[in-house]
């Protein structure tokens, strides 16, 4: 009697049931990924906001942190007279020392502050903060010219980098997550971009 050997399965051929298994495995990680990113711009979407609003409340009042008790903006303090007054080196040294305490730059900055920082701490708006921002830090390092070795007066500047500095880090980040709509989680995000103003000029998301 002649014995016949079992057909041996196909290598190429699948149960269904592992089938579906590895593929689900992929979207839920996926998803899981995608969950965690959106978070983590979020967080850091509160951070920056952060930043740039205790620098207006600080600015404004005189919290004792980088504006002194008595010396805020409420107080009479102008919030770009010492910065600016104070730049010494870069191409734009004479023009900064003339805006200094202008009564315009200390508007523009102070507004600049509260805003990019509402908007950033509410998810809205991102674009136009994104473009604020890096505006607003391009000009701040050009105050502090990391390029320059040293001073107009000859003494080091000490700078640690050439280019590189938290200005440039900062516009970065704006972009980032204006680029990234993170908005949506931890913030007014979707709720801002269905009112008919937004919808109809993308800009403003």
């Amino acid at each position: 009697m002649a014995v016949h050997d079992h057909p041996h399965r196909s290598p190429g051929l699948r149960s269904p049931f592992r089938h579906r298994s590895g593929a689900a495995a992929p979207a839920a990680g996926t998803e899981a990924a995608t969950a965690t990113s959106a978070y983590v711009f979020a967080g850091l979407r509160l951070l920056t906001g952060f930043v740039f609003l205790w620098a207006f409340l600080d600015k404004t009042f005189g919290l004792g942190y980088a504006t002194g008790s008595g010396k805020g903006w409420i107080d009479g303090g102008s919030p770009t007279e010492g910065f600016l007054g104070g730049v010494a080196a870069g191409p734009m040294e004479s023009a900064f020392h003339a805006w200094a305490g202008a009564a315009w730059a200390d508007w523009l900055f102070m507004l600049g502050l509260l805003g990019i920082g509402v908007a950033l701490i509410a998810g809205v708006a991102l674009r136009l903060a994104a473009v604020a921002g890096t505006v607003m830090m391009a000009l701040m390092w050009i105050a502090e010219w990391p390029p320059a070795r040293h001073l107009s007066d000859g003494s080091p500047s000490m700078s640690t980098n050439p280019f590189a500095d938290y200005h440039l880090v900062y516009a970065v980040v704006l972009i980032a997550l204006a680029a990234a709509g993170a908005g949506a989680t931890w913030g007014l995000g979707k709720a801002w971009a269905r009112l008919p103003f937004v919808s109809r000029n993308a800009w403003l998301r």
